[in-house]
């Protein structure tokens, strides 16, 4: 006689990855398997390639000639030799095409990129604020990347922004709603070291502590407005201003 099935005995389950089990198979007590997939990962964090696929205005117009820039060769960091003083250029020409270079990761437009953003915004802060509504889509584009250098980097150049002139934190708020998104997204994209030492907070590489420095920054310069703008876009943010 055949062994009565227990009363306790269900159909096996298996849950795994798609394509975990591709076979079919019978369970302990010779019983069928269903393979249960499990739903895809969103892909929150995924460097997004396609953004920074096409030509970069940076890369169109240094390959074509257009820019008064070379490479400076030093011994520590290279530098850019500008053919032009960068305070004689016309901003809102040349600041836009700088900021579509920091999408492209490629040497040397990204090096020019992130070097002739930082010369421009130090020779002439009070020259930004006018141009910024220019410069807020080419941000948004870099941050959105998800790419750890390209996101680090913008991020810090955000931080110089803000601290070069006072004017431009207040500036910055009407377009939060194109910017926190992505902050609200990568601010828990943090290490868990344990009781190890994190030497990227040293080196400032870590994106989530940038970005908590830098909302701390945008409360601190962005006026009165900005802490509750912030808050909206990003309810777990906590106040660095309370005394």
């Amino acid at each position: 006689n055949s062994m009565a099935r227990p009363h306790s005995a269900r159909q096996a389950t298996v849950a795994g990855k798609i394509g975990a089990l591709s076979i079919g198979g019978n369970g302990m007590l010779n019983l069928p398997m269903k393979v249960t997939p499990q739903p895809p990962k969103a892909g929150a964090f995924k460097v997004r390639k396609d953004l920074m696929k096409g030509i970069s205005l940076l890369r169109r117009f240094y390959d074509r000639g257009d820019l008064p820039i070379c490479v400076k060769h030093c011994p520590s960091e290279n530098e850019i030799n500008w053919k032009v003083e960068p305070e004689k250029l016309d901003y809102h020409y040349y600041l836009p095409i700088f900021f579509d270079g920091l999408r492209d990761k490629e040497d040397p437009y990204f090096f020019f990129a992130r070097r002739g953003v930082l010369d421009m915004i130090e020779r002439g802060p009070q020259r930004i604020v006018a141009v910024l509504p220019q410069l807020i889509i080419f941000i948004k584009n870099a941050l959105n990347t998800r790419d750890p250098d390209i996101v680090q980097t913008t991020l810090k150049i955000m931080q110089t922004m803000v601290k070069a002139d006072e004017r431009i934190g207040e500036s910055l708020v009407p377009y939060y709603r194109q910017l926190l998104p992505i902050f609200n997204l990568l601010k828990a994209n943090n290490k868990n070291s344990g009781d190890s030492i994190d030497y990227s907070q040293r080196k400032r590489v870590n994106v989530g502590e940038l970005i908590h420095e830098t909302l701390e920054m945008m409360e601190m310069y962005g006026g009165p407005d900005a802490y509750i703008n912030i808050k909206y876009m990003i309810p777990t943010y906590e106040s660095c201003m309370v005394v």
